[in-house]
């Protein structure tokens, strides 16, 4: 999961919003370095980044892309489910998405200490509106090219977004069959539309 499910999932308190980002930037024992509310929040980070990365539906549609593709394939997973949950969002979530994204920016805004590449990133992802952004599908191309910038092997990313052009349907069934099973998980259980 990306940034915009492991924020749905984790709570809508100041810490547990916190928690839920820190995961993706905190790395290694917590031992008291932070309160114990945002501890709690990047523990349940890491159980729903583990329990996705089992689930037999997750293999299944990691097995949908090419074999030279299947490296990168969790990665891809993760924000085309960020842009199903965007463009689903009412089927999840009471709060409407562009409530909850203005209370993660400043939630975000409030906090003098973000750690490390956190810090950077906050204002542009609050300025250039990324959590919301994921509705369009076109946004994943722009998240795509900045992945390739951040790996070593760049070009193993060309071709992405055409893939997931082809997969479109079949991995949006699989998200549709697999959330609702990852937010009874982490105890936010689906809502009744």
């Amino acid at each position: 999961m990306n940034y915009l499910a492991h924020l749905h999932l984790g709570g809508s308190q100041p810490a547990q919003l916190l928690g839920s980002l820190y995961g993706d930037f905190v790395k290694g024992p917590l031992d008291g370095r932070w309160p114990a509310d945002i501890e709690a929040a990047i523990r349940l980070h890491r159980r729903i980044d583990a329990f996705t990365d089992s689930h037999p539906l997750i293999a299944l549609a990691k097995q949908r892309f090419p074999a030279e593709r299947r490296r990168f394939a969790g990665i891809l997973l993760d924000v085309f489910f960020d842009h199903c949950l965007a463009r689903d969002w009412g089927q999840y979530a009471a709060e409407p998405l562009d409530a909850f994204t203005r209370h993660v920016y400043q939630v975000l805004g409030a906090e003098p200490q973000l750690p490390g590449r956190l810090a950077l990133i906050a204002p542009r992802m609050a300025a250039q509106d990324w959590l919301g952004s994921y509705r369009e599908f076109e946004t994943l191309e722009l998240v795509i090219a900045g992945m390739a910038r951040r790996i070593s092997r760049p070009e193993a990313l060309a071709g992405a977004m055409a893939e997931l052009e082809s997969l479109y349907q079949p991995l949006s069934d699989d998200f549709r069959l697999f959330y609702p099973q990852l937010q009874q998980f982490a105890g936010n259980p689906p809502i009744i539309v």
